[in-house]
Order: structure tokens, then C-alpha cells, then sequence
């Protein structure tokens, strides 16, 4: 038999110190957290003994983001009796529109048409399987009103919306692009420096001259630029009060449907003054001014002879803005 040096089982102790280390491994492996386990994840210091909320610390298990997003408040949509019309659009806009609203579906769709006109050319723009999201009611004089619309546009790519929102500072509510842009444009040396919508162009129908500035009766009209009055009330039928000036360069400008003038032939204004005051004289369907330009005897769009800027808000605007839009797209995302 083997005699290992010195006499003494050498390989046997060395067997039996091993195995008594693997044990102490194992046991101490039980208290420690698997590989497959999260440790656990501190949401908040824990408060010392005998400090408030001590009794009851913050659980330090992670909230699922589902879970999470679920507890937050629900946005409240906009408050009124707005309807809602949804659809894809299959032949035609107006078609859709009829569909979804019946008899106010012709005008609902001019309306929405007339939100997006700065931008889009719906007519050539829209394609079939476009879909159309809007909330929209009558008031109390039965005109159509649009709180929101949305466009998911396949040309485009994206949804493109409209929301009704004032701005501060602003006298009359317009509409916003998500992104803080106003939708439609406003004239540089506009004739009215306030007023609810532009509601009509000069591109909207061949046989219109001007455009229309909707607006509450007793607006003031002002001088877009310097110049001199050389005719007031001619054809008061048609016009009703209505003033012609001509601009220090020799265009002409009129001015039609008021209820008060305010200046007479050879008065030389300058540019901001006071010639009078929105109406609804003559032949007229509402409040509004008739605004068009000549150069050389011929009519032009107001559009190309100001030229337009285009407002945007930043900031504490934007949010507020933002925070209004959340709540029009809650509405409109409301199960029909």
C-alpha cells in the first residue's frame, strides 16, 4: 500500500476540504437574488425610523408602463353640443359630408374646405380612402361651426388638423396647426386689424372681386395704405355704403357693405386711419367687408398685392395650445 510522505492521507484531507467549500457556496447562494431576478429598483429614498411615512414606505416594485400610462387622467374632451362626422372618402367630399350629416353636409363640407384653402387644393389633393375626422355643430343664427378637423392625408402622409382655439391677446377665436401656426394667412396693411374669418377669395369664384373679411357690425375699416377718396355710395343696391380710394401710386381700392362712413370725396388719409365701419348693407348675407383692389382697371387678388405673414405662438402659448388640441382629439377620437 501507498505511503504518502510523512505517513499522513495528504490527497484525503485535500478531497474532504473541498467538498466542505462547495457546501458553504451553496448555502450562501440561497440569499442572494438569481441571475434571472431584477433586483429591486428604489423609486424614492426610504424615510429614517420615526420620520413621516416611515410607517409606510414607497413599494419598490416597478409599475408596468401600461399600468402606468393607465393611471394617468384621462383628457376631458371639449365641452358642447358638437356633432361628429367621420368617414373615408369614397367619390367625394361633399359626398362624404352628405352621408355623415345629411342636409348640412353641403355646407359642412364648404366649411372644412374653407379651414384648409392656405394649404391644400382639395380638389386635387384628396384621394379615395382619405379619412376625414371633424366636430361640428349650427349656432344659433344656423351658421356651421367646426371646432376641429382632421385630414389623414395619403398624398401627404400624415394627418393634418385644424383646431379652434384664441390666441391671447386675440379678440376672435382662429385655427392652429398642432405645431403652434396659425392656419390661415393675414394681410400685411390688412384693411380691418380684427375680424373672426377671412370667408371668402378672390380664387373661390370668377365672379367675385374681392374678398370678405367676416366681421362684427361696427368693425373699423381702415386705410391700408396713404391715399385719397374719390367716390362713396354708387350703386347703394348692390354695395350698400361702400368708399373708393385711390393709393398715393394709383391703384384703386373699394370698400363695400358698410353701415357708416366715415370720410367723403377729396378727404387725403394716411395710412391706419378710420374710413368707416363694417355692415351688412346692400347686397349682403351677413356682418362683413368687401375688400378689393384694381391696378390699371383691373381687379387683382388682395393675396399677391399685400402679401401675407403667418403667426405662431411659442411657450406658455404653445402649451396652452397643445393642452386645447388634446382635448379636441379626445372628442373627435370618441367612440361613435
Amino acid at each position: 500500500m501507498f505511503d504518502p510522505p510523512g505517513g499522513r492521507p495528504w490527497l484525503l484531507y485535500a478531497l474532504l476540504g473541498c467538498s466542505l467549500a462547495l457546501n458553504v457556496v451553496m448555502v450562501l447562494d440561497r440569499d442572494a437574488p438569481a441571475e434571472d431576478e431584477a433586483a429591486p429598483v428604489a423609486t424614492a429614498e426610504a424615510p429614517a425610523a420615526g420620520e413621516p411615512g416611515a410607517e409606510a414606505p414607497l413599494t419598490d416594485a416597478v409599475v408596468p408602463a401600461a399600468q402606468a400610462a393607465s393611471a394617468q387622467p384621462a383628457v376631458e374632451p371639449i365641452a358642447g353640443d358638437w356633432s361628429l362626422a367621420r368617414g373615408e372618402i369614397d367619390r367625394s367630399l361633399s359626398g362624404m359630408f352628405v352621408e355623415q350629416a345629411g342636409e348640412d353636409g353641403e355646407g359642412l363640407s364648404q366649411v372644412f374646405s374653407r379651414l384648409f384653402v392656405w394649404d391644400l387644393d382639395l380638389r386635387r389633393d384628396l384621394r379615395k380612402g382619405d379619412r376625414i375626422e371633424t366636430s361640428w355643430r349650427k349656432n344659433k343664427d344656423g351658421i356651421i361651426e367646426i371646432a376641429a378637423a382632421r385630414l389623414h392625408s395619403q398624398k401627404h402622409g400624415r394627418a393634418i388638423g385644424a383646431y379652434r382655439w384664441k390666441a391671447p391677446g386675440d379678440t376672435f377665436a382662429s385655427y392652429w396647426f398642432d405645431d403652434g401656426t396659425e392656419v390661415p394667412h393675414q394681410l400685411q396693411n390688412p384693411p380691418l386689424n380684427e375680424y373672426e374669418q377671412i370667408t371668402s377669395l378672390l380664387k373661390d369664384r370668377p365672379t367675385h372681386k374681392g374678398m370678405d373679411f367676416k366681421a362684427p357690425v361696427g368693425t373699423k375699416v381702415v386705410m391700408p395704405f396713404a391715399g385719397v377718396v374719390t367716390r362713396e355710395n354708387w350703386n347703394h343696391g348692390s354695395n350698400g355704403n361702400c368708399i373708393e380710394v385711390q393709393f398715393s401710386n394709383g391703384d384703386m381700392a373699394k370698400f363695400l357693405h358698410l353701415s357708416e362712413n366715415k370720410v367723403k370725396v377729396g378727404d387725403r388719409l394716411n395710412p391706419g386711419e378710420v374710413i368707416g365701419l363694417v355692415g351688412n348693407t346692400g347686397h349682403s348675407y351677413g356682418p362683413h367687408l368687401h375688400y378689393q383692389v384694381e391696378v390699371g382697371g383691373k381687379v387683382v387678388d388682395p393675396v399677391d398685392y399685400h402679401g401675407t405673414v403667418r403667426r405662431k405662438v411659442e411657450g406658455v402659448a404653445l402649451q396652452n395650445l397643445q393642452t386645447e388640441i388634446a382635448r379636441h382629439n379626445a372628442l373627435l377620437e370618441q367612440a361613435g
